[in-house]
């Protein structure tokens, strides 16, 4: 089974988390639009091209910086690791 973005990072906010009460839903978790990408549940291995997520309020909005992030984030390289050639950007 492959992993998610909220797996990986822990960050408690998929629908039934523990950090919902503090944080809202994480738009990841719930994308129903991008299910299946990369082998994910919902948008879970497709975050970097979800707006909402942590990384994208961290940058504004700003996506050359969003961008930027996400190609530092370990999990969006474990999840190219894993897809290869694969991985849709």
């Amino acid at each position: 089974m492959k992993i998610n973005c909220w797996e990986f990072h822990k960050c408690g906010r998929q629908p039934d988390g523990t950090e919902i009460g503090e944080f809202s839903v994480c738009p990841a978790a719930v994308s129903k639009e991008h299910n299946g990408k990369n082998g994910g549940i919902n948008g879970g291995r497709y975050c970097w091209k979800i707006a909402g997520t942590p990384c994208d309020i961290s940058t504004k909005n700003n996506k050359a910086e969003k961008i930027l992030k996400c190609s530092a984030c370990e999990f969006y390289k474990q999840v190219q690791d894993e897809q290869g050639s694969c991985i849709e950007m």
